[in-house]
């Protein structure tokens, strides 16, 4: 299934919504294209929401971390929003969840790019401590 990407503007914060796999490939391609053009144009408070993104390898964690790093060398900021559990799980493995800012809600992830407002991002070490209560007794140790 090919990436299709939706965009919206709120706030002055550009959301894109991704569909479908973020592996390499024309997927990748396209995603780091859409960063490259938004940050030329001056749009550089970016969200992802991934709530239908159904795969990730390590391409897609790539574009992710080199649109992270394009956004904030412009004087951005790119951060993520709703993350799928195995997404989730995967950025704490890799340790990239320490990189990006990950939101859970799509108004408290517009109030971030805001010092004025009020916001939290999604608790990391929350997540870890369920997914590990989780786990059967085996899989726990």
């Amino acid at each position: 299934m090919p990436l299709e990407l939706m965009r919206k503007d709120t706030e002055g914060i550009t959301i894109l919504t991704l569909n479908g796999r973020l592996v390499a490939g024309s997927e990748v391609t396209e995603l780091r294209g859409t960063i490259k053009t938004l940050i030329a144009d001056g749009e550089i408070r970016i969200l992802l929401d991934m709530a239908n993104v159904h795969r990730i390898d390590s391409s897609g964690l790539g574009v992710l971390i080199e649109g992270h790093a394009s956004v904030k060398a412009a004087g951005g900021a790119l951060k993520l929003l709703n993350l799928s559990d195995k997404g989730m799980e995967l950025l704490v493995l890799t340790r990239l969840s320490t990189l990006f800012e990950i939101y859970t809600d799509e108004q408290t992830a517009i109030n971030s790019f805001f010092p004025d407002r009020e916001s939290r991002q999604f608790d990391i070490l929350e997540f870890v401590k369920n997914t590990e209560n989780e786990k059967p007794e085996s899989e726990a140790l």
